[in-house]
């Protein structure tokens, strides 16, 4: 009964979260149907009347991707690599999260100094005589991705090194024992024990990624906006809290839509895994 009483006790602080969280995500629905006439549809009938926010929305949506994709192509094997040299692993853990003891703003305006036309990136092309003009990598898409990149790429290495950490080196030694190769190896024993890690890192850096505001409000242009520094503009800067919180819901409505059937596949395939093992 005494422990009964303390398992109680201990729930609180989690059921005060939790509900100050659902209060929150309640008070933004309720705000998002506020429109001028009153209660209603019509912030979203405007929202989906107006081709510049639904050009904003898929371009949040394609960066997010793009954004993810690129992070999960460097983290891979930066993941694997560090899963396989483990008497280096807490010196490349330090340097991986040695970034996050920065702000994000710090970083962003360092991604300016070395993306900007006369920075040092389109300085060391031309010194090497590779541009003549210099690249134009800030206030667009790449520049965002870039920042973004940069960011996120911690939470998807992280999340598959999770897996590889739990990965017995003990089935590639069995694979290439009766007779597979290094790559086949790679691709019919390590590539789908590492899938939910994968998967879940895929799901992290996504959802991040459409939610994010400091890196493209500082590295995206006008013409390259995304939702969530549209949000902040609306809220920040016009005060219209209604619209913000409508474009808010639109935004988590479609980022779930995308990993809803990302973490299906993600509990499928640790199912199928588990019955295989």
């Amino acid at each position: 009964m005494r422990l009964g009483r303390w398992a109680g006790l201990l729930l609180l602080p989690l059921l005060g979260v939790l509900a100050l969280f659902l209060f929150g995500l309640v008070e933004l629905v309720w705000s998002s149907f506020s429109g001028p006439n009153g209660p209603g549809l019509d912030l979203y009938r405007q929202f989906f009347a107006r081709q510049d926010y639904i050009d904003v929305l898929f371009r949040t949506l394609w960066v997010a991707a793009l954004t993810t994709v690129v992070s999960l192509f460097i983290s891979y094997p930066v993941a694997y690599f560090i899963a396989r040299y483990p008497g280096r692993k807490d010196w490349l853990l330090v340097l991986i999260l040695l970034p996050w003891l920065v702000s994000v703003v710090v970083r962003t305006y360092g991604w300016i100094v070395i993306l900007g036309n006369r920075g040092l990136l389109n300085g060391f092309l031309g010194w090497l005589g590779v541009i003549d003009t210099p690249l134009r990598l800030l206030f667009n898409t790449s520049g965002v991705v870039i920042g973004l990149v940069h960011v996120f790429c911690p939470f998807m290495i992280l999340a598959i090194l999770a897996v590889f950490l739990q990965l017995e080196r003990a089935l590639e030694e069995a694979s290439m024992s009766l007779g597979a190769g290094p790559v086949e190896t790679f691709w019919r024993v390590v590539l789908p024990l590492s899938l939910p890690g994968v998967i879940s890192g895929v799901m992290l850096v996504y959802l991040m990624s459409t939610g994010a505001i400091i890196t493209p409000l500082l590295l995206g242009g006008l013409r390259d906006r995304m939702l969530g520094t549209q949000i902040y503009q609306e809220m920040f800067q016009l005060f219209d809290f209604p619209k913000a919180a409508t474009l808010a819901v639109i935004l988590t409505v479609t980022a779930f839509l995308v990993v809803l059937p990302l973490q299906w596949l993600e509990r499928r395939v640790s199912r199928n895994l588990k019955g295989a093992a």
